[in-house]
This record gives C-alpha cells, structure tokens and sequence, in this order.
C-alpha cells in the first residue's frame, strides 16, 4: 500500500476496466511462472516494525508528521494513524551473525527515532496495541494526512455502508462501533519477509501458516484495547473486524472477510493471487498504462502493479507479494502474524525462531501440513490469540503412528519445536552463538510461561490491586512497559509490577489493610 494515491472518485467503468486489468495481470504472473522468469535463491529477508508514538505520560500523541520531519531518514514511514510510524530495514541475506547485526541496526534507528520523537514531547513505542488508547482517539481526524489512507477509508466505508461494529469477548467485552477504518490503526505489528523461488513457495507459505498460532502464543503482546482487557492477543479480531467490508447479511452468508487466516493449503502461489481476484472485490480501482502481456511478449517484466495493489487490500496473516527488483522478479511471503515488542531483542528473537522452525518444515519429508487439517491449523491460531502462551493446540503426534495431539504451547515448543528451529537456523547457516542465544530467549519464555501480553496483565492488575483506577493503571502500566523496553532485556526477564521490586509505583495509592 505504499504506492502514491490520488483521492478521485471511481464510476462503474473503472471498476469493470479495473477487474479486466487484474485478469492481464493474473495471465502475465502465471506465464511468468511458466517460463521460469524468476529470481535465483539469495535467502534474503526483510523486517518491519510498526511503531507508536506516546509521551512521557504514557499517553497516545498524533504527530507523526511532525515526527517524521524530524528523523528526516527513509528508514521511517507514516501508518495509518497519526500516533503511528513505521520502520522498514533493508533486506539481508540470512546466515551469519545476521540477528545480531539486525538487533544493532534496530538499536540504533530506534534510539535515534526516539531521541528525535522526544523533542516534541512523544516517544517510540514497540507494543501490540497501545494501551493508553481510548475510543475516542480512534476517528477519521486521527487518520494520517496521507491521500492513500483517505481514499482507502472512503472505499472501505463505502463497500461496508454502515459504521463497523467491533464486539469482542475476552476476560472483558468491548462493544463499540466506529464510522471509518481509524480502529484498525490500533494495531501495530511486526511483519517478516521471506524471498522463496517459486518451487519452494507453496512449502514456506504453508509452514508458515501452520506455525502461526505459535509464534502468536510465544509472542503475544495486545491484551488491551480501550480500556479493556481482551484476547492475549488481541489485533486479529481488531483487525478483521474495523476493516469489515460485509455487513452483517453477508457475514450470515459465510462472505469471506478481507482479514482472514485462510481454508486451506496450497500448491503454488499462484492459488493465493487467484483467490484474491475471485472472491474480493477491488478497493483502489487505480490502473497504470502498462499492458502486462505486451510487455512479456517483448521480453520484458511486468510490474502487475494492479495486482500487486488488489494483493495489498487482502489482509492475510501470511501473504503472497510480488515484487521486482532490477528487472528481475521474484516473490516474497510476508508473515503479519506477530505484534510489535516488546524489545529489540523480543523481536528478533521471534524472527530467528520463525525463519529457522519455517525452514525446517518447508524441508521436512514429512511436511506438517500433509498430517495436520487446516481447519485445525486455523483453530490454533483462534485460541493462541485468545490465551497467548497458556494455549494448548492441536499438533501431528510425532512418530510414524499419526494422529494429532492437544498439547500445551510452552511444551510443543520446547519439545519439539525448539530443536527443528535450531536446525532450521543450521540450514541457512546462521552462527551458532546467534542461534542459541535468540532461540534461549524463546525456551525462557516458555519455561517461565510468559510474554509480553503476560507481563501487562499481571502489572496491570497488581496496580488494580494497589488502588489506581482502570486507566490510571493503563498509563503507569505504559510507563513501566516503556521504562523497561528502553533497557533492551527480553520481556521474560522483566520485574511484574510498577516498579523494579514488582509492587506498586512509589506514590500510588494503597488502600488501607482495615479496608477503611
């Protein structure tokens, strides 16, 4: 969706010219496809970081123009909401001290974001969803200044016809209803790349899918939005329901959502971007001059940008992208799965365990997704999402006697998963200081059974318990949160409470032992 955007309205003629444009583009893919037109292995991957903006006290600030203006570095972009950034890290070739390399590069743009963000009064925050967040906060005013995100509400409110509601039932209920797409900016998510020939493509996206609800159940760092406390991870449902096309009829007649896990595995990429043109009407109707097929028939590359922009409003936990660089294509899968934070070192801990457990699936004779059903992959993701790393999850019982298992998260990786991402990360050669220390990061988490998501609601309810209200104890939570993510030490290691003894922050206020 970064493509620049001009917010013109669209008739009935651009949108049927628009549908016979993705169809040239649909034909030029797979005949790119067909002549074996795409980019040899490099092992590259890519990171991206959403990020929010509060200030000292803990609270949301909208001006990441301002902020922007201020970093001044290409590295840094607008989101979708004013109190939003993104950071975008330049590809790497996996292997090495490639982690380490990557955690020091996030230290230093952040650090350098953030001393910038400081001088008007915010800071940066890596966090599923902000917690200081209020309903109010998220409207159409709030929208970043940038014509692709105006026009994408105006289509999206426009496809919808009524305000979207948002119900969600957790250890709380939020009910609310918004008029614009502005709730969605509430998520804030890493997102990791992955550049796969076309032969291996279908092998990573399904590992992908399959360990999704384990990287949500380690990873889980979003168990509040609005003031209540939700899902342990709670931007899926957030993010699939404030972006709701469907009205509720069609939601009755089983219309797929924009924002989905998926209904099945598949056999090439291809499948992917067909099934997005078939089943999901077009937002952006923009087309460019370029006819793809002429283009092949010349011995050129096509840049399929309607595809790639259609491909753009289908909001899959992993999603297909096509991509050319230098002439050459090649295609990507881009795994949303995992929310931002809580540190640098949370996060690329995370990545090293996801790019080491996908390669040794996408390797294993016996691929996961041959034994496990993708309903069940799909139920995994729901309840990692709604217990974070107390879930327990359906998984292929190892051995030749088949079967599947329900078995405890923290005991699935650690028995089983840990060591196929260790040599997973053998296989792409990564060092094995680097390995064993990002993927310790991981097995603590499990062995103490705690996340970010974790760590907020047990602060959070400790500082209930020292007599804050509900959002005093939101915005001092925040504080503690921000306090220790500008540490660095992984979340796992974090004191639970306000302060570094774990009790109540000093001035708060304690209610008396007599309960006068």
């Amino acid at each position: 969706m970064g493509e620049k955007v001009v917010a013109d309205g669209f008739d009935l003629s651009d949108r049927q010219k628009y549908r016979r444009k993705l169809q040239q583009c649909l034909a030029g893919l797979a005949r790119l496809l067909a002549e074996k037109r795409f980019d040899r292995p490099r092992n590259l991957m890519g990171l991206e970081i959403e990020l929010n903006l509060a200030g000292t006290d803990g609270m949301p600030r909208m001006m990441n123009a301002e902020v922007l203006e201020r970093i001044a570095s290409h590295d840094f972009q607008t989101e979708l909401g004013m109190f939003n950034l993104e950071v975008n890290i330049a590809p790497h070739r996996l292997g090495g001290r490639v982690f380490d390399q990557l955690a020091e590069e996030l230290r230093a743009g952040l650090g350098y974001a953030d001393r910038k963000a400081r001088e008007v009064d915010a800071g940066v925050l890596m966090i599923g969803i902000l917690p200081t967040l209020a309903h109010g906060d998220m409207v159409t005013g709030n929208l970043s200044a940038v014509d692709r995100y105006m026009l994408l509400n105006d289509q999206i409110v426009a496809a919808r016809g009524e305000d979207f509601a948002l119900d969600i039932q957790g250890v709380e209920r939020l009910c609310c209803s918004s008029s614009s797409i502005a709730c969605e900016a509430a998520c804030t998510s890493v997102q990791l790349h992955l550049q796969v020939t076309p032969g291996r493509f279908a092998a990573v996206w399904n590992a992908a899918q399959a360990v999704a609800a384990v990287q949500v159940a380690v990873g889980a760092n979003a168990p509040f939005l609005f003031g209540r406390e939700l899902w342990r991870e709670s931007r899926p449902p957030l993010f699939q329901q404030s972006i709701d096309t469907r009205p509720p009829e069609l939601q009755a007649q089983g219309v797929r959502p924009r924002t989905w896990f998926g209904e099945r595995w598949v056999d090439s990429a291809y499948d992917l971007f067909e099934e997005n043109l078939r089943w999901f009407p077009p937002l952006l109707p923009l087309m460019d001059d370029e006819d793809p097929l002429r283009v092949l028939d010349e011995g050129g590359v096509p840049s399929l940008q309607e595809l790639v922009l259609h491909n753009g409003t289908v909001y899959r936990w992993n999603r297909p992208v096509y991509g050319v660089v230098d002439g050459v294509p090649h295609l990507r899968v881009e795994n949303r799965v995992l929310p931002a934070g809580p540190t640098v070192t949370d996060v690329i801990a995370n990545a090293a365990f996801y790019y080491g457990l996908v390669r040794a699936l996408a390797d294993d004779p016996r691929p996961v997704w041959k034994r496990l059903p993708f309903a069940d992959a799909a139920e995994n993701f729901d309840v990692a999402c709604r217990h974070g790393i107390e879930a327990e999850l359906r998984w292929p019982r190892p051995g030749r006697g088949g079967g599947i298992a329900t078995v405890p998260a923290v005991k699935l990786v650690r028995d089983e998963l840990l060591p196929l991402a260790a040599a997973g990360l053998d296989a792409w050669q990564i060092e094995p200081a680097d390995r064993d220390f990002y993927l310790g990061v991981i097995e603590e988490r499990c062995r103490r059974r705690t996340n970010g998501a974790a760590w907020q609601a047990e602060t959070f309810h400790r500082a209930r318990a020292a007599g804050l209200d509900r959002e005093e104890a939101l915005a001092a939570m925040t504080r503690r949160y921000t306090e220790l993510m500008h540490t660095g030490e992984p979340v796992h290691t974090w004191p639970v409470g306000l302060d570094a003894s774990g009790g109540p922050a000093a001035g708060s206020v304690v209610p008396d032992a007599s309960g006068a």
